[in-house]
């Protein structure tokens, strides 16, 4: 699943490290969602969504 986390974490000026502590993940474990290297599951996806304050479709689907 294609995924623009990476691209709203920029716009909002934020770090690897300031999202991976409000998501209370590791900053590896979040460079690999950045990169899809790993498989993200729902509960994740509606976390990393508000953290970003954007809809979870508008960060995980075309």
């Amino acid at each position: 699943m294609p995924n623009r986390i990476q691209q709203r974490r920029l716009e909002l000026e934020m770090t690897q490290a300031e999202l991976a502590k409000r998501l209370k993940i590791s900053v590896t474990y979040l460079s690999k969602l950045e990169n899809e290297r790993v498989n993200i599951n729902v509960k994740l996806a509606i976390r990393i969504a508000r953290a970003l304050r954007a809809r979870v479709e508008d960060i995980f689907f075309d």
